[in-house]
C-alpha cells in the first residue's frame, strides 16, 4: 500500500485531481519516490511505521520526489539556471532513521 494516495501525489504536484490522463504515471513515481527513500536510508519503510502511520518527514521527502520526478522527466535541462533548493529531500533524509523506535 502506498504511503501517500494518488489523490495527495497530485496535490503536490498541483495537478487537478479530475485530470486523469497522468495517473498511472504519477502512480508509478509514487512508487519509485518510495523505493528511492527506503534505498536513501537503507530501511525497509514499513519497519517504520509507528501503528501502521509513517513518520511525517519521510512522507513529505516522497512527495518531493514525486513533485520532482514529475516536473523533470528527463535528465538534462537546456537553457535554465539550476540551483538546489536547501533543506529538502537530502534534508529530510540524512538523519538517523536506524534508530529505536520508542
Amino acid at each position: 500500500m502506498p504511503y501517500i494516495s494518488l489523490n495527495e501525489a497530485k496535490e503536490h504536484c498541483r495537478v487537478e485531481l479530475d485530470f486523469l490522463e497522468d495517473d498511472f504515471y504519477i502512480t508509478s513515481l509514487i512508487k519509485v519516490a518510495e523505493s528511492a527513500v527506503s534505498h536513501h536510508i537503507h530501511e525497509d519503510l514499513a519497519v517504520l511505521e509507528v501503528e501502521g502511520i509513517l513518520d511525517p518527514t519521510l512522507i513529505q521527502a516522497i512527495k518531493l520526489m514525486v513533485g520532482h520526478f514529475y516536473d523533470s522527466r528527463e535528465p538534462t535541462v537546456r537553457g535554465l539556471s539550476i540551483a538546489k533548493v536547501p533543506m529538502t529531500v537530502e534534508y529530510l533524509l540524512d538523519n538517523d532513521w536506524n534508530r529505536t523506535i520508542a
